[in-house]
């Protein structure tokens, strides 16, 4: 039942036109900037601080104009951002909504009631740091900076953020959360222990680390399986703070960093190569090279490990939000099509794993972080950009959670001229004692 505290305020008259839009009650419940409210009690609570937050909605209509709303502090939400998101989406699929439905009578009611309140015309500029990218989609220049963007935010922030491994993609979660003496740091060498495992490293094999992010699978194959280790990135601030985790450790002699484009990468010989989470970043028509560098990358009979998100075909990027503020040109696809591109590359799929539910697991705990570490955060990065997080991973938690969004490890090798894979019918080769999970 809808309980309206004030009858005249903003909130009410504010409510009565998003419930045209909606085609049913309001989600949450809605507190203006004078004061009153409406809206069911007990639903996630929205708070417009002022006429501002208005007139950021109604210029970018959608996920954009909420992000920027929340962003510049112009919009509150009390309590869990993630329960007002769902409360959203739910209401959405309940009622078909795509767009907005509104006539030319509604459209004209609403914008004499915005003028009434005062909230017309366009917003100040967001505060929030936004993608620029310019120049041709995927070409080297335009890769660079947009990989720049997310990942040379500020490496403090990422410590900050992230636990000791530095692993900055889905853990494998062998324990449930909460579990004691197990945590994000131990799914995260679970799984890096799961990749090296997968792809059968052994002391001096070869391997190429496509994507190296801080580090992680680098400084774990070269430590733990001594493996010879190429490491790829192109963020600057990836490579620099890799090169040092390497020489802490007094890996030099294990590790080579390399800070350039995959399309720079010559031809290898490598015994096994793994891409963790960086496919997303390569583009849809850039995607069939990018597997056939991988392939050209492996030695006959080489294994290959891909970790990649995944997301309807309906939704191939991350959305308005994800791709302005976050990781621009980035590109997902159904599992189906990531596996018949690395086929059509040459590459033999031997084995697919989802870890969606793990996903959840994962952002969790980085979002308990960002919480715990509220305003050391905002102390190196800025309000805006913190609250831009908090909505990002409130948002992504929320996509894997309801299977908008995917993670997959794609297990797949170059087979020989003769077509042997090398694995036999085991398709981990023997390696597969580490697949056991919790349930």
């Amino acid at each position: 039942m809808i309980q309206l505290v004030s009858r005249t305020g903003a909130a009410q008259r504010l409510a009565a036109v998003a419930e045209e839009f909606l085609g049913g009650a309001l989600p949450f419940r809605l507190r203006a900037w004078d004061g009153s409210e409406a809206g069911p009690s007990g639903a996630p609570l929205v708070v417009l601080r002022s006429r501002t937050a208005l007139r950021r909605l109604l210029w970018q209509p959608g996920e954009l104009g909420l992000a920027d709303a929340y962003i510049s502090g112009d919009l509150e939400v009390v309590g869990d951002p993630a329960d007002a998101l769902a409360a959203l989406w739910q209401a959405a699929r309940a009622r078909g909504l795509s767009r907005p439905r509104l006539t030319a009578r509604q459209w004209a009611e609403a914008a004499a009631l915005l003028v009434r309140l005062g909230a017309v015309g366009p917003p100040p500029r967001p505060p929030g740091r936004r993608a620029r990218q310019g120049g041709t989609l995927h070409s080297v220049a335009r890769d660079r900076s947009a990989i720049s963007h997310h990942y040379d935010l500020s490496n403090d922030f990422y410590e900050l953020l992230l636990d000791e491994t530095m692993a900055y993609s889905c853990g494998y979660w062998r324990q449930p959360p909460g579990t004691e003496g197990y945590g994000p740091a131990q799914s995260q060498y679970d799984k890096l222990d799961l990749i090296c495992r997968k792809l059968a490293l052994r002391p001096g094999a070869r391997l190429l680390d496509m994507g190296c992010g801080w580090g992680s699978l680098t400084v774990h194959a070269a430590e733990h399986f001594q493996a010879q280790v190429t490491a790829v990135t192109l963020s600057a601030e990836q490579a620099r703070h890799t090169r040092e985790r390497v020489r802490a450790r007094g890996l030099e002699d294990r590790v080579r960093v390399r800070h350039c484009h995959y399309r720079d990468l010559p031809d290898g010989g490598f015994d096994a190569a793994a891409t963790v989470e960086m496919g997303e970043h390569v583009g849809a028509d850039a995607y069939p090279h990018f597997a056939a560098r991988l392939r050209h990358a492996l030695a006959p009979r080489g294994r290959l490990l891909v970790q990649q998100m995944s997301r309807g075909a309906d939704a191939p990027g991350g959305g308005p939000f994800i791709e302005t503020y976050i990781a621009p040109d980035m590109h997902m696809r159904p599992l189906g099509e990531t596996v018949a591109l690395l086929e059509e590359a040459g590459l033999e799929v031997r084995a697919a794993t989802s870890l969606r539910e793990h996903y959840v697991h994962t952002i969790d705990a980085w979002r308990d972080t960002l919480e715990a570490h509220w305003d050391a955060a905002t102390a190196l990065v800025g309000a805006p950009t913190a609250r831009l997080w908090r909505l990002y991973l409130a948002g992504g938690r929320l996509a894997f959670a309801e299977r908008r969004m995917g993670v997959d490890q794609i297990l797949a090798v170059r087979p020989d001229e003769d077509g042997c894979s090398g694995l036999g019918a085991n398709p981990l080769g023997g390696h597969e004692g580490t697949w056991g999970t919790w349930s």
